[in-house]
């Protein structure tokens, strides 16, 4: 049985609205490669008791524990206390520790304030993790049968501290493959109906199924003397299923792969975006090196941009409508005139207001111009606002994939 891991967020700012924790899931995509499955996370205030709390009830039956948050400096800051008071474990401030924070402190040009020490106490029989981006290290104290890894809350801290030092001694000699099958212009059911008559063949527990705005990822496993050989075995069985949805694999994204399909027909992309208000350009422009082919866009929100900008003519919106396949079309047309071999339009009604009897909320025109010509489809997309345009920044994209792919 493979191991199971925990994660414990600690931080009383993320039991607000305004604040989500990340780590969990780059904990997640670690453990996965180590053959770890998480089982379950929490979030907890900054309270020792409850911290304390979390960590014991979840040692009892995990392998593995993480947490994240509460190595500073400050009073709030009492993970390490809480972890040593629930097992009974001395905590004392280790003199070469000290001594590794006060040099960070003086690389950069600061000298340690007093309450930093407090970042050098360590628990009994612990592991010191060295923070190679920041102040505050982590630590690995093993109880029982159980590790229990504390690392800083900040993201960049957290993944240095688990990729360079967790990694390693937790993937061990293990023969753990995981392969991830990302497809894009489906729904989590629609995938789960297409590929569910495999689990019985490779095993349901070695198959998991994560969905999203439009987009689906199946993540495989297969471990053993033949992991690489299982795990090509399942690629090909998912894939064949998948067929045309399929857009990548692991840490491909469905914008990496447009702007690469792209670089290598050397054509350049331009967008006309309505509601999804720049969304699209945001994830093109996350991708390093898509200044070679992307263009740029504009966000047409109003009539008066879509005509004075684009070009769209002011006859076409008031006889068809902002939200058209005429309008799109004549969106992308003035896309194409920014200097781009292919365009993508978007507009849409995301709500909650606009909709009327024969244009309800989620209604969203694509069109996709190539130098083959125009393509258009009309969606009819669920969810809230924030969903809605997310979905269609995912279809906008899928729809520019498949024609690039020759789908």
């Amino acid at each position: 049985m493979p191991r199971r891991a925990a994660f414990i967020a600690v931080g009383s700012e993320l039991l607000h609205s305004d604040r989500v924790d990340t780590n969990s899931l780059v904990a997640a995509r670690v453990l996965r490669r180590c053959g770890v499955v998480l089982s379950e996370k929490r979030v907890v205030e900054d309270n020792e008791a409850a911290i304390a709390t979390a960590v014991t009830e979840l040692a009892g039956r995990c392998e593995i524990v993480i947490t994240s948050g509460g190595l500073g400096p400050t009073a709030d800051d009492t993970t390490r206390e809480a972890v040593a008071a629930a097992f009974d474990l001395s905590l004392a401030r280790n003199p070469h520790v000290l001594d590794l924070i006060a040099a960070r402190y003086r690389d950069r040009g600061r000298e340690m304030p007093a309450i930093a020490a407090k970042m050098a106490d360590v628990i009994a029989g612990a592991t010191v993790l060295a923070n190679p981006v920041g102040q505050a290290p982590g630590q690995l104290v093993p109880v029982g049968g159980t590790e229990i890894a504390l690392l800083p809350g900040v993201p960049r801290e957290f993944a240095a501290i688990l990729e360079l030092s967790l990694l390693p001694r937790w993937a061990g000699s293990a023969a753990v493959v995981v392969r991830e099958l990302h497809l894009a212009g489906v729904w989590e059911s629609e995938v789960e109906r297409r590929i569910g008559h495999l689990y019985e063949r490779f095993g349901r527990e070695r198959v998991t199924i994560l969905g999203g705005r439009a987009q689906v990822s199946l993540v495989l496993t297969a471990d053993g003397p033949n992991a690489a050989g299982s795990i090509a075995e399942m690629d090909q069985a998912f894939s064949d299923l998948a067929g045309a949805d399929l857009f990548g694999r692991d840490d491909d994204t469905l914008a990496g792969v447009v702007l690469a399909a792209l670089r290598v027909r050397n054509w350049r992309l331009a967008l006309a975006e309505s509601c999804t208000g720049g969304l699209i350009a945001a994830a093109l422009a996350a991708v390093p090196g898509a200044s070679e082919v992307f263009q740029g866009g504009v966000v047409a929100y109003s009539n008066q941009v879509k005509t004075a900008t684009l070009g769209v003519a002011a006859d076409v919106i008031a006889t068809h409508g902002a939200v058209s396949q005429p309008t799109a079309e004549a969106m992308a047309r003035g896309a194409l005139g920014l200097g781009a071999d292919c365009a993508i339009a978007v507009t849409g009604i995301a709500g909650p207001g606009g909709a009327t009897l024969d244009k309800p909320v989620g209604t969203v025109h694509i069109v996709v111009a190539t130098p083959a010509g125009m393509h258009h489809r009309r969606h009819q997309f669920p969810g809230d606002r924030t969903a809605i345009r997310e979905i269609a920044v995912t279809f906008a994209l899928d729809a520019l994939r498949r024609l690039l792919a020759g789908w």
